[in-house]
């Protein structure tokens, strides 16, 4: 299954389907086989990276509304 990321509204990020994760080292996130996760968007769980619905507590609030990327600008080589 393709990996999907979803942005919540005041909330956490949902990754689903096939994916792995590392830390700022390259050391790989053991996930036990978990296919879906929920990353922390407030930076107040106690569990980083993972979400623990802090965000709930502190009234974290935000919307994301999905929008187009300007085109790539090639690098010079």
């Amino acid at each position: 299954m393709p990996t999907k990321v979803a942005m919540k509204r005041s909330g956490s990020i949902h990754v689903e389907g096939d994916f792995e994760l590392f830390d700022q080292e390259g050391n790989k996130f053991d996930l036990g086989g978990r296919t879906k996760i929920k990353l922390c968007r407030c930076g107040a769980t106690k569990d980083q990276p993972f979400c623990d619905h802090t965000h709930k507590l502190i009234g974290f609030r935000t919307d994301v509304t999905a929008q187009a990327l300007p085109p790539l600008v090639p690098k010079p080589s």
